[in-house]
């Protein structure tokens, strides 16, 4: 068992505790992770220590500015390894979510990591998001909508909000650079009936890393028109 010791304290500080049973899976994940990425590229980041602090604490410091403590359902788009929301979902077991990504490997990954752990409430999602936010099943139905560098901030915004619900919010995960993207995102934002909540900039604890947290309220719904078809929000940002 690897030492958690310092994520441990962190939930500490946001009155977040965790139990044994929680901590033996992220480490059963992180062995998965690091074997798995031998034969597929899922993380640069592989070191016990850095994956710790840039993976699965950057992972859940949305709790600074989002209590996860209740029966919410999420979507993390553009999931990879699964950063943050298998994270997630391993130290809040209340949330539903909904693990989306492009690629099947990553997906089928991370099923098997969810059928190791025996974790229920969570799911694998395969698809474009431009066509997914189209779907009924799909287009407004989640509570939060996050994820983690996938995007510029306007094709993001574009990407995402069609899948949160009216009152909803999205959380990008962004570097120090967020708040430039953050002013070139406020026509598609205004487009897409969304609002600027706050900015929270801060830097990972043992980490010289930069985060900027933009959190974003779903203020009205998306015109039907988006998101475009596939390429076009990212050839054509709004």
């Amino acid at each position: 068992m690897n030492d958690y010791s310092r994520l441990i304290e962190y939930l500490k500080g946001y009155e977040v505790n965790v139990s044994d049973e929680q901590i033996s899976r992220l480490d059963k994940y992180y062995e998965m992770l690091i074997e798995t990425n031998k034969s597929l590229n899922l993380t640069a980041i592989t070191e016990f220590e850095d994956v710790l602090v840039k993976h699965f604490i950057d992972s859940v410091s949305i709790i600074r500015d989002i209590d996860l403590n209740k029966n919410i359902s999420v979507i993390d788009v553009g999931t990879g390894a699964g950063f943050p929301g298998m994270v997630l979902k391993i130290i809040f077991p209340g949330i539903d979510i909904t693990l989306f990504d492009s690629l099947q490997k990553r997906l089928t990954f991370l099923d098997g990591v969810i059928s190791t752990l025996g974790l229920e409430g969570i799911k694998t999602f395969h698809g474009r998001a431009e066509e997914a936010g189209h779907m009924e099943s799909m287009r407004e139905r989640f509570d939060l909508c996050v994820s983690r560098a996938v995007a510029s901030l306007p094709v993001l915004s574009e990407l995402c909000l069609p899948f949160v619900k009216v009152g909803g919010k999205l959380v990008s995960y962004k570097s120090e650079k967020g708040s430039e993207e953050l002013s070139d995102a406020s026509h598609a934002l205004s487009v897409l009936g969304a609002s600027v909540i706050k900015q929270d900039v801060f830097e990972l604890p043992g980490s010289d890393m930069a985060r900027n947290l933009i959190l974003i309220s779903k203020d009205s719904s998306c015109p039907k028109v988006y998101p475009r078809k596939p390429g076009t929000p990212a050839k054509k940002p709004l």
